[in-house]
Formats: structure tokens, sequence, C-alpha cells
């Protein structure tokens, strides 16, 4: 999948294009609905699909104070689209001065100008334009005039639940990663580096790895039964404690992994992360005593491998 990161740096040449407009965040699975209907239309019309999105996301411009925190980050995101099967995806820096840009100039300039779009594919709570002003019928309605349809689709509804990536992200911040799996259509994920501290050097020796500071979303705070990836050379099964330890007092947030079927493995501060976070085993709590969390991440352990056996039970039949 090519990435152009303005509408400068797409070819002159480059079209006809069937399009999706988004943020994207978190390429939940209404989203690679929307893409898989784009890549089939552009199949039919002898077109390139691809999807527009912004960066950074226009909520953290707009209104700081109330931005979110993303799914996906911009490279993750990246990585899920092109799985889509996208011939490209373009990233409008998303500035001040682009928000001030009306709808129609939005469906000129960009769409027709330089993206020579023969066909749009959007949510249809779709809003665009300064001040949101434009949906999708105002879009159809230039559309009529530039030279290209626009189709609507319906929110999709996944176990009761509208899929949306504010739903997604309300799943995820209340811990409830089963439903928040299901809307995403894989286990929610988040990529990372080693903290500074304890086991980090040439080779880790102890089965516990600290995450670097993480500011975008996490699940909430408790225990969670997770899969570590490290590099690209091992997995662990793992259990991951997200919170402030109050059994020992310490007000330091720590996205804590105890790594289970554990191997010494070279380690440094810049090896790549990922976790995936698969089920909540429960809340972050206080211990009257170091003795009884010991005792409390036994049975922690204990259920996540459980969980495992089933698991790789359940894979064999």
């Amino acid at each position: 999948m090519q990435v152009f990161r303005s509408l400068s740096q797409v070819p002159a040449s480059y079209g006809p294009t069937v399009i999706a407009i988004g943020n994207f965040d978190g390429v939940h699975c209404g989203h690679r609905w929307i893409i898989e209907h784009v890549r089939q239309r552009s199949s039919q019309l002898s077109a390139r699909c691809i999807a527009v999105t912004f960066d950074p996301h226009p909520v953290r411009v707009l209104r700081p104070e109330v931005a979110p925190r993303l799914i996906t980050p911009m490279p993750e995101r990246l990585r899920l689209l092109a799985q889509t099967g996208l011939d490209a995806t373009v990233v409008l820096p998303f500035t001040e001065e682009f928000s001030h840009l009306s709808a129609e100039a939005f469906a000129q300039n960009v769409l027709h100008d330089a993206l020579h779009a023969v066909e749009v594919h959007e949510g249809d709570n779709f809003r665009f334009g300064h001040q949101a002003q434009a949906g999708i019928a105002e879009l159809a309605e230039f559309g009529k005039h530039l030279g290209f349809a626009v189709i609507a689709h319906h929110t999709r509804i996944v176990r009761g639940f509208p899929v949306s990536s504010s739903k997604v992200r309300e799943l995820i911040t209340s811990g409830s990663l089963t439903a928040a799996r299901a809307l995403l259509g894989r286990p929610f994920s988040i990529r990372s580096t080693p903290a500074r501290g304890r086991g980090i050097g040439s080779k880790l020796t102890v089965p516990t790895i600290n995450l670097a500071p993480y500011s975008e979303l996490l699940p909430a705070n408790g225990v969670y039964i997770t899969r570590m990836k490290i590099g690209d050379v091992a997995a662990f099964d793992s259990v991951t404690n997200i919170g402030n330890r109050p059994t020992f007092g310490e007000g330091s947030f720590a996205v804590e992994t105890h790594l289970l079927n554990f191997s010494p493995i070279d380690l440094s501060k810049t090896t790549p992360l990922e976790l995936t976070f698969l089920r909540r085993i429960r809340s972050e709590m206080r211990f009257p005593s170091p003795e009884a969390l010991k005792e409390q991440i036994l049975r922690d352990v204990k259920q996540a491998q459980r969980y495992f056996r089933l698991v790789r039970a359940i894979t064999k039949l």
C-alpha cells in the first residue's frame, strides 16, 4: 500500500479512484466492511481504491481538552489499513487552517481535483467541512456536479453494539475486552518498548517487563490475561497489571507484564513489544500485605494458565 502524506505527493495522473474517508481509529470491522465495498467497486470501475485520513486526529486540533486517546496510533493504523488490500492511503495534515476549508472546497480540491474520485463511500453519519457543516446529502449533491457518486453505509451492529471508534474506546476503557474484540474483529493490542530499569540490558533474565510510558488508549486499571510478543523472535503467555501498585503505597503508574513459560531473551530499550489483551481477570485492589498480594498473583497466574490450556485444546479440535 502506498502512503501519501499530503495531496502534493499524489501524482497528477493518479486515478480514477474509489474513496473512503475517515479517521479509521481502530480500523474496526465497520471500517473494514466499507473498505471491502471500496475494493470491490474499484475493481468493477477499473479504479484505484484509497482511504483518506487525517493526522493528527481533528479533535486534537479543534478541542484538545476532550481529544480521545487513540485505539491505533498512526503507524499501527497504516499497518492495519495495508492489510485490507487498499492501493493507497492519503494522510492529510489536519491543521487549524485546514479545518476552515468549506465542504464544497473539500469536495472540489481534494476529492475531484487531487484524487479524481469516481465514487465515495461513507458511513451515513459522515460530516465534513468547516464546523462539520455538511453531510451525506450535501456530499452527494457536490458529487452530481463534480462527477462522482456517493454511497452511504448504515452503521453495523455487532452483539447489540453499534460499531464505532467511540464505542470501542468506551469498551476498552471499561475493561470489556471481549465485547471490544467483537467490534474490532481482533484482540486489542498496543505496541511500545521496554521501560528503563530492571531486567533491561543485553539479556532479559527476570520474567517481568514494564512498558515504556504509553500515552494512548489502555484498558481500565486491573489485571489481564495477555500475550507479549518481543521483537520478531519470541512470544510469551503473560499476565499484565495496569495501575499504581496500591499495596506498596506507590503512586507511579505502570503497565507491568509477567511472562509465563519464560526463558531469557535478548532485550534492549528499543526492542519492539506488542502486548495483546485477551481477558480481564480482576480490578486493581489494595491488599493488606505483600504476602497477600503474592498469593493473589499466584491465583491470577493459574487462571491465565487455565485460559491458555483451554484455548489451545479448542484450537486443536
